[in-house]
């Protein structure tokens, strides 16, 4: 049976989690873009900015969704995502934590 590594904590696997997520340019844009707008955006509306393809802002969607950032409601027959504000606050301590060590 294979151990768990002990040297790693819940809050690193989970840094680890946000940054992969953030390690992309286009998704950094989103996030900053979403943090600085009082209300939500529609996934076509953000394709149409940027200038990338609805199918490869989906995977960019896809990976911030999954590390919590962001969150999705259905508007059919468009898509609303916002930050998730507890989610975000929680990214942004666990950085400051990694940094100020």
């Amino acid at each position: 049976m294979v151990k768990k590594n002990q040297a790693i904590s819940d809050e690193l696997r989970q840094t680890a989690i946000i940054a992969k997520a953030l390690s992309h340019p286009i998704r950094l844009y989103i996030v900053k873009k979403l943090a600085h707008m009082n209300q939500c955006c529609y996934s076509g509306d953000l394709a149409e900015e940027i200038g990338i393809g609805r199918s490869t802002l989906s995977q960019h969607l896809k990976e911030l969704k999954y590390a919590g950032l962001i969150q999705g409601e259905i508007e059919a027959p468009y898509i609303k995502y916002c930050l998730n504000q507890q989610n975000w606050a929680i990214a942004r301590q666990l950085f400051a934590d990694l940094f100020n060590e």
